[in-house]
């Protein structure tokens, strides 16, 4: 799955070699990030072609239990790639899609590599958000990572989110991501599983994190103008920069492995149950509550279509039907 186009674009970091300004206590102004951008940018290529896999191999299993059909839907995938207002390479990655599957009405996973510099609202955001008055001197950015969102045709499969990434300027670096379940039938075994799971990985990496992530993912994910949450909840986390690099980064590693924990069996678990009509009503409904979210209040939305990213690509997470009422 894995193309010569994904190679360029996870090997090109956006050297760092000139760093200019203040750097916070967040980066170690003696570290060549080069090397530790490279290294995460094929981790999350490497996941992604993990997680393709994995996706594929539900279908393929269900299609030879059940005999109901003989066709597998395949990952279609293509390049992407960030515009840029000059002549200089922003970077990109790619888009995998999964269409019309036994399993699965709709998967997407992307993963890119992007740098250069921020525009001058995104600088103004971050700068401030971030506490980094020097980026108004000097935009450089570099972001790298992997997401996925799988859409089930199952109403009794809930459907996921999945996302792990880096983000590094001359004056810091910080790690984000998170996973959530968005059943539009709750069951609450399915949501105690997910959430037992990850917890046994926050809790292999640092006490607290699993309080501190579900709590922030419960605020993250709430549809504010519905006066409620999008799902079951989850974790979610950005700012993860506590100066121990190695550290941080393998905590987003085993975040990013969370799908293969914590997901999987639900899927295997539920997908061979009977649905209804009304039920499936139910799960287009859900759905819509799914697309309001990530149009108007999802952050990684608006920076990735902010940053010049690819449409398509960061829309990818929308459903291929919904309904509203």
């Amino acid at each position: 799955m894995k193309t010569k186009a994904d190679e360029s674009v996870h090997l090109s970091t956006g050297s760092d070699s000139s760093r200019q300004g203040r750097v916070s206590e967040g980066i170690d102004a003696s570290v060549n990030f080069d090397t530790r951008k490279a290294k995460a940018s094929k981790w999350f290529f490497s996941l992604r072609d993990r997680l393709c896999s994995a996706v594929q191999e539900i279908e393929h299993e269900y299609r030879d239990r059940s005999g109901r059909s003989h066709r597998t839907a395949e990952f279609q995938v293509r390049t992407t790639k960030r515009q840029t207002h000059s002549a200089h390479d922003g970077g990109g990655g790619s888009m995998s899609v999964l269409r019309n599957g036994n399993v699965f009405e709709k998967v997407g996973v992307n993963a890119s590599t992007v740098f250069g510099e921020l525009e001058p609202g995104m600088r103004d955001t971050i700068s401030s958000r971030k506490n980094l008055p020097g980026m108004a001197n000097d935009a450089r950015f570099w972001a790298s990572g992997v997401s996925l969102v799988a859409h089930p045709q199952n109403p009794k499969v809930p459907a996921v989110h999945l996302n792990t990434r880096m983000f590094w300027t001359p004056f810091g670096y910080w790690f984000g991501g998170g996973t959530d379940l968005n059943p539009c039938l709750e069951n609450q075994g399915d949501a105690r599983f997910f959430h037992n799971q990850l917890r046994a990985v926050c809790d292999r990496h640092q006490a607290g994190y699993y309080q501190r992530f579900s709590a922030w993912a419960e605020k993250y994910f709430f549809v504010t103008h519905r006066g409620r949450p999008r799902g079951v909840g989850g974790i979610f986390y950005d700012d993860l920069s506590s100066g121990d690099w190695k550290r941080d980064f393998a905590f987003s590693r085993d975040v990013g492995r969370t799908f293969f924990e914590a997901y999987v069996p639900i899927v295997k678990r539920r997908c061979d149950e009977k649905w209804t009509v009304d039920e499936r009503e139910a799960q287009l409904l859900h759905r819509g509550l799914y697309v309001e979210f990530n149009l108007i209040l999802d952050r990684g939305t608006r920076f990735g279509l902010a940053s010049g990213h690819d449409a398509d690509a960061v829309l990818m997470s929308l459903p291929p039907l919904a309904k509203w009422q």
